[in-house]
């Protein structure tokens, strides 16, 4: 089936021109265009008659959004995470909403476990502070330093990502655990690990903690100070996830006072945060007792340079199937009314 050019597909944000991988892709059925959008006022008047969107995530895509489109096929977010799409308005107006769930697998993955080993080795510790001149030339300040093999690395979520980290961790000698309520039995007899049943009794037994969930309404704001209070002391804690899922907040408060010995944070409530957030505030301050021990990096943990092209063409393959009327692989949403669809697996 070809209609031209007679088609118009909007991308939202992040990508600008030259728009080669889309075009590759959608240039013989659809005009490709980026709006280049910071915020989701930039939209106004701009993407009514897209015959689909694709959105990635500097701003949420709302109701009042998608309820101005006119002859959407499809919402499609060329990522993993779509908290930021209110699926359920697009459902309620005949729109399926899709992602790319496969993309950054190995690269999350991998960057949790260069987290998780730069902070529980004392690498990143002792890095920062013999850098600006601080203490001696030696291990001393960072001790103790236990052996990670047998001790437990707990995730929490064990989807695709979730999986993968386990494997990581598994190959390193830890003793791997993971807590989620939604994957089926069997999960951790086929990758030879432990399942735990309860989120507390995976806190209050593992030396490191890995998080790889959505961001949804049940796991927003899962992991808190009273969670924090509940893993041994001294241990640390990775989220690669979404920031909504942990509080950062009680995160610094947590290295500063020692229940934590270090954190790696991917990803933060607010992205770009402000300039007076907080946690960007500490890990910033030399003089602040958290400093040392926080890891902080601008939501990259899932990128590489394949993956980039990888998450485009496979976002700009299901739009063409969209566009097309061909079955969807990745759609996330309901044509009605949405019932609760809550996981805590990685998508």
């Amino acid at each position: 089936m070809n209609r031209g050019i007679s088609l118009k597909v909007v991308i939202t944000d992040l990508i600008v021109e030259p728009l080669d991988i889309e075009r590759e892709v959608l240039g013989d059925i659809a005009e490709v265009i980026a709006l280049d959008a910071m915020t989701e006022s930039e939209l106004v008047g701009r993407i009514e008659d897209a015959d689909a969107v694709m959105v990635y995530h500097y701003f949420r895509f709302t109701r009042s959004t998608i309820e101005r489109l006119e002859n959407c096929k499809a919402i499609v977010r060329p990522g993993v995470g779509y908290d930021g799409i209110d699926i359920q308005a697009a459902g309620e107006h005949g729109i399926p909403v899709c992602n790319v769930p496969d993309y950054g697998t190995e690269e999350v993955a991998d960057s949790a476990m260069a987290m998780a080993l730069s902070l529980s080795r004392g690498t990143h510790f002792l890095n920062s502070r013999l850098r600006r001149g601080v203490g001696d030339w030696n291990v001393e300040q960072a001790v103790p330093i236990p052996r990670l093999r047998g001790r437990q690395f707990g995730i929490i979520g064990c989807g695709r990502i979730g999986t993968a980290t386990a494997l990581r961790a598994k190959a390193f000698g830890f003793d791997v655990a993971f807590y989620d309520p939604y994957v089926p039995d069997g999960i951790d007899k086929a990758l030879g690990v432990r399942r735990e049943r309860s989120l507390s009794g995976l806190l209050s037994s593992s030396h490191i903690v890995s998080l790889h969930c959505p961001l949804t309404d049940e796991t927003r704001g899962l992991i808190a100070g009273a969670e924090i209070a509940r893993m041994p002391q001294g241990s640390f804690l990775i989220n690669t996830s979404r920031g909504g899922v942990v509080d950062s907040q009680a995160v610094v408060e947590a290295l500063a006072n020692g229940q934590l010995a270090g954190a790696g944070i991917d990803v933060l409530e607010q992205e770009p945060p402000q300039p007076n957030n907080p946690v960007v505030a500490a890990w910033r301050d030399p003089a602040h007792p958290a400093h040392d021990r926080l890891l902080l990096n601008p939501h990259t943990a899932y990128y590489c340079d394949e993956g980039c092209v990888e998450f485009r063409h496979k976002g700009a393959l299901e739009t063409r199937r969209a566009l097309l009327g061909e079955p969807l692989r990745n759609q996330v949403n309901s044509l009605s009314p949405l019932e609760s669809c809550n996981t805590v697996s990685e998508i």
